[in-house]
């Protein structure tokens, strides 16, 4: 009887970093860098399949494997710098635990992505998960300015640092970022921070969804300094009526007088929550995609976000929903099936409008991959890269869509 993957990489492991899933598969939970490149060499030769989780508490953890390979046990921060505002930080670290530890320094980093408090670095880095602060504060591709992967043929590659350097004629710190784990393993990454604000104020509208869409615009028109504007659906909230929250960050003053703009330009009435509402408000938001079986972000032009809300709501339901009138993400929480999500491809496509599955069911994926085709040549493009990165196909990623 040929070895088994656990008897192959107890020898070559330090004890304690195997056990085993809920579902009796295989878990290995490396602490280094150089255990992932080990695990990794020996999953592409021997032809197993590794699934790779965090947290898991975004994705589901049902994809058919040989083994799970969890980033959970990376949780080092080799280094904080207040002076020049970076950081290198290993992926397994949970981004509430991250931002406790640069909070001490009075730093931050400023993403606020939906899902559990707890989810890993490295899930949201490789998911590219953006919250309202995008609208302000960037996106996780430019809040990275480096990275150290591992290959699905257990090779150690590093970009960037202080700067993003190419390799091999790729920046591959923002392939990997937004890559769904499909070229590789983020096991270390150098993140971009910013000061604490000293002041943080969040106001509330309530009203019909269009009403608070033109709001937004106005607002933005009068380039209103605001570090987030979120239209959330009832279901996202919890409440009767769509609202739009608008995150303030500064001095006193100046979230003060941006605040007297908001009241004095909106046609609704506005709300002041209290640090605890509004803490209190971003989670029941963020926590509200997990109660849906797939999540599903697009990327739309301020103009077209009436007429796409629309068109989601007519194929998906209204459920929890968010959007940022003022730069055009959309995020959606569905239970819906593959036939469905090719449908709304094709049709967002006409618009040049990508489609992404953030979480979804491994059924699902499987079948839409994580991102489809918008443009003629995505997919042959991506499948050339996974070959490049993964060429046995060792990590179960799932490809990109056809359509």
């Amino acid at each position: 009887m040929s070895p088994t993957p656990r008897d192959q990489l107890r020898d070559r492991l330090p004890a304690g970093l195997l056990s085993s899933t809920a579902e009796g598969i295989l878990l290995v939970s490396p602490s280094t860098t150089g255990q992932v490149a080990e695990v990794m060499t020996q999953a592409h030769e021997a032809g197993w399949r590794v699934a790779v989780r965090g947290a898991g508490t975004w994705i589901p953890g049902d994809a058919p494997c040989d083994l799970v390979l969890s980033t959970a046990g990376l949780t080092a921060i080799p280094r904080v710098s207040p002076a020049d505002l970076t950081a290198t930080v290993e992926t397994g670290v949970p981004l509430d635990a991250l931002q406790q530890r640069l909070a001490a320094d009075g730093a931050w980093l400023p993403l606020d992505p939906p899902g559990h408090p707890g989810r890993t670095l490295g899930s949201v880095l490789a998911t590219a998960t953006a919250g309202a602060l995008q609208h302000s504060r960037g996106t996780p591709r430019e809040l990275t300015l480096g990275c150290t992967v591992v290959t699905g043929d257990g090779r150690v590659v590093t970009a960037g640092g202080a700067v993003v350097k190419n390799v091999a004629g790729y920046d591959l710190t923002r392939l990997q970022v937004g890559g769904f784990g499909a070229f590789g393993i983020l096991t270390e990454v150098h993140l971009r921070l910013r000061a604490l604000p000293g002041n943080d104020r969040t106001l509330l509208l309530a009203g019909p969804r269009d009403q608070l869409t033109r709001c937004a615009r106005h607002l933005t028109e009068i380039n209103l300094d605001a570090a987030a504007i979120e239209l959330a659906s009832p279901a996202a909230t919890g409440t009767q009526s769509w609202v739009l929250v608008i995150r303030l960050l500064g001095s006193a003053a100046g979230t003060e007088a941006e605040a007297a703009r908001i009241t004095e330009v909106a046609d609704t009435p506005v709300t002041v929550l209290t640090p605890e509402e509004a803490h209190q408000r971003r989670q029941t938001i963020s926590l509200s995609f997990l109660g849906m079986p797939c999540a599903i972000r697009l990327g739309v032009l301020p103009d077209g976000i009436d007429d796409t809300l629309d068109l989601l709501i007519n194929h998906l339901g209204e459920g929890p929903l968010t959007a940022e009138p003022a730069s055009g993400g959309i995020r959606i929480g569905a239970d819906t099936d593959a036939e469905t999500i090719h449908l709304l491809r094709r049709t967002l496509a006409e618009r040049e409008i990508p489609l992404t599955v953030e979480r979804a069911p491994w059924a699902l994926r499987s079948t839409t991959g994580h991102f489809g085709a918008y443009r003629e040549g995505v997919g042959a493009l991506v499948t050339g890269l996974q070959a490049t990165f993964d060429p046995a196909g060792t990590l179960v990623v799932p490809r990109v869509s056809p359509d």
